[in-house]
């Protein structure tokens, strides 16, 4: 029976493990991997569908029922329809996830992992040596169906921090490569589609933005519309100043690269300060590991002899 407990947790240990593997590999991409493949692959003036689109129609109904048990309000299809009618379709928009069922999918994960999490963990927890029916066993499966509940609302927020970071850290070069557009003589509208396409090596986030936008003005929608736009699918504070300020410049008629250039250096000092907060932040986060992990380990390695030495010296003498 031992035997079978622990052969049991091996393999709940294997599974979990090979997840967590192949969903680091798939978050974690190779950046330069990425970039070669991107330079050396045709660029397609057509994306390809997403995978989400691809699924069967009864997979999509079924999420979209099991979404109604997570969610505050089953998803409408307008909702559906379109993200930013609901500030959980806004979230999943500025994170990138804009397949036209994404609030089932991401309501019915919810309920899933909420079902299936506990499921899965019951082995682990009796190869633990929790009981059927105790108060421990109870209280395992409750944590695991709160974190199955939790754990797509984490990613979300993981992803949609992640992408606005990626955003931020950008933009200033796409500033300073639509300024340059704009000296060059071009008009905004082909300026904003020229970046759009030029970043794309550099940033593919950043450039999906500018080509939705440079596809918003192609389509009929006015300059400050489409501008506006972008800002709302973005999130970011200054991004929304950017808006503010290419607006204002286009009503006014003040020059548009010398405000780009003043809001390009802007974006770059406060990127500046940024990184010198987070290194200023370093020291405190690095006490902890330090305290409890690293000079136990370090006391241990040189103390240690020491006192193996003087127990066998004392030993001998006794």
């Amino acid at each position: 029976m031992n035997l079978w407990m622990l052969m049991v947790g091996a393999l709940v240990f294997a599974g979990f493990s090979a997840g967590s593997w192949a969903l680091m590999l798939r978050m974690w991409p190779d950046a330069g991997l990425q970039r070669l493949e991107g330079a050396a692959k045709p660029r397609r003036a057509t994306h390809a569908p997403r995978w989400t689109e691809r699924l069967p129609h009864w997979v999509l109904q079924a999420l979209g029922w099991l979404s109604q048990w997570s969610l505050s309000a089953a998803p409408t299809a307008e909702q559906v329809a379109g993200l930013a009618a609901s500030p959980l379709g806004l979230k999943l928009v500025r994170a990138g996830w804009r397949s036209r069922h994404a609030l089932w999918l991401f309501g019915g994960a919810k309920t899933l992992l909420l079902i299936l999490l506990p499921i899965l963990a019951a082995p682990l927890f009796w190869s633990m040596g929790l009981h059927t029916g105790s108060q421990g066993w109870w209280t395992a499966l409750l944590s695991a169906a709160s974190a199955g509940y939790l754990l797509p609302e984490l990613a979300l927020r993981w992803q949609l921090g992640r992408r606005q970071q990626a955003l931020f850290r950008a933009f200033p070069d796409a500033l300073d490569l639509l300024r340059v557009c704009v000296q060059a003589g071009m008009g905004l509208d082909a300026a904003i589609a020229r970046v759009g396409r030029e970043i794309h090596l550099s940033s593919p986030t950043l450039s999906e933005e500018w080509h939705l936008t440079g596809l918003e003005l192609r389509a009929g929608a006015s300059r400050s519309q489409a501008l506006r736009h972008m800002a709302d699918r973005v999130g970011l504070p200054d991004i929304e100043a950017m808006v503010t300020m290419l607006i204002q410049a286009d009503r006014f008629g003040t020059r548009m690269a010398d405000a780009l250039q003043v809001h390009a250096d802007a974006l770059r000092t406060q990127r500046k300060l940024r990184a010198e907060e987070a290194a200023a932040k370093l020291p405190v986060k690095l006490l902890i590991p330090l305290m409890f992990f690293i000079f136990p380990a370090l006391l241990t390695v040189m103390l240690g002899p020491v006192g193996i030495s003087l127990c066998h010296h004392f030993g001998a003498q006794g």
